[in-house]
């Protein structure tokens, strides 16, 4: 999106974040201090977008230009991110090692893991909460294990409900004394109407090793994560920056697999989904497409449109809801294969959970109905627009 129309806050966001070389970064920054920018919104906007620290570090470099409040406000917003991160990893440590003295295998993926393998440093990524990829046949030990460090289940199923929901969703929240869904177990990539039936046995095969806060660990091997990040990020309509941002750190490593990454896409059916995301990447943060890259995931007529289409939503303060009729068409024309997005449809209409098992309460023998329950709730949303 040209910057002539963006607002001075969100061009002044987009240059912290992008990966243009540093003297080019720090001329532009320079260049769009010297309008008037609303400080207030642009931190407001920054913490929206899970980009404090990106934001401060970038901001360190044209200091003196900096009102000393605004930059005195970043650095403590950093600091804050620090001890949170701090906390984070020493949880996670706790965590993963109460587990694999059970013999149960999970992987951190995200939070202080992807600060280490993008970053470098746990503090350079906004800390969240904490992300472990489990087996699903272990969840009933690993709920148990980590109910003895003080997790309680966020919601809580029958045994009925448990069972489907470990066939059609893809996570568990917990939480913890420092908050709510403080801990999420994930044994899938995506809830399965998505229609996007990821590997995770490969996943964990293909798992390396990192040192998180001193400590080593298993998380998705490189190539795994752009798949892994760029589905997340689509999922949720690359409505925060801080994920493009991760993409746009990984789109500029020599050793991404790129046939690989190729090859698992067309497999998966999920070409356009990274290309958009790239795109999306190139055009807001500066992100150069590798030619590898250009090469194994066409760019098609549809993506650019879809690509020009996310941007005003990523930029507006309106948030686009995940439960409208307009969402799940875009998530329909994200994939370029017909018969994907009929097994979209498909699970979509008769795939209930647990707004649908809250909704309407019905007793185990009667569980089987559940897909009408669905197709009901999802004909009245879709006739409300």
């Amino acid at each position: 999106m040209p910057d002539d129309r963006l607002d001075p806050e969100w061009s002044l966001l987009l240059a912290a974040c992008s990966v243009a070389p540093p003297e080019l970064k720090r001329e532009r920054l320079l260049q769009l201090i010297q309008q008037p920018v609303s400080w207030q919104r642009l931190l407001a906007l920054a913490d929206h977008h899970g980009l404090n620290p990106l934001v401060c570090q970038a901001l360190s470099c044209v200091e003196p230009a900096v009102p000393r409040e605004q930059m005195q406000a970043l650095r403590e917003l950093q600091q804050t991110n620090l001890h949170k991160a701090l906390l984070l990893s020493r949880e996670l440590i706790r965590i993963v090692d109460h587990l694999t003295a059970r013999g149960l295998e999970v992987m951190p993926y995200k939070g202080p893991a992807l600060a280490e393998v993008l970053y470098a440093d746990i503090a350079q990524r906004q800390a969240g909460d904490i992300d472990l990829l489990i087996h699903p046949q272990d969840l009933a030990r690993i709920r148990s294990a980590v109910g003895e460090l003080g997790y309680s289940p966020h919601l809580r199923f029958t045994a009925w409900e448990e069972r489907a929901y470990l066939k059609s969703g893809y996570e568990y929240a917990f939480d913890g004394a420092a908050g709510p869904n403080l801990l999420e177990l994930q044994w899938a990539i995506q809830p399965r109407f998505y229609a996007v039936d990821f590997d995770m046995d490969g996943v964990f095969r293909r798992a390396v090793t990192i040192d998180v806060a001193g400590q080593p660990m298993r998380t998705p091997a490189i190539a795994d994560l752009f798949l892994i990040l760029s589905l997340h990020a689509a999922k949720h309509m690359w409505g925060r920056l801080v994920w493009l941002c991760d993409i746009a750190q990984m789109m500029s490593r020599p050793d991404l697999d790129w046939e690989w990454i190729g090859s698992q896409a067309r497999e998966l059916g999920i070409v356009r989904i990274l290309r958009v995301t790239m795109l999306a990447a190139n055009q807001m943060l500066g992100a150069s497409i590798p030619a590898a890259a250009e090469k194994v995931l066409p760019e098609d007529s549809t993506s650019l449109k879809l690509a020009a289409e996310i941007r005003p939503h990523i930029v507006s303060p309106d948030v686009f809801s995940v439960e409208s009729a307009s969402y799940f068409r875009l998530m329909m024309r994200l994939r370029e294969r017909g018969q994907d997005r009929l097994r979209f449809l498909t699970r979509l209409a008769i795939t209930s959970g647990p707004s649908e098992w809250a909704a309407v309460r019905l007793p185990g023998p009667l569980f089987w109905l559940y897909p009408l329950v669905r197709l009901s709730r999802l004909g009245a949303r879709f006739l409300r627009g």
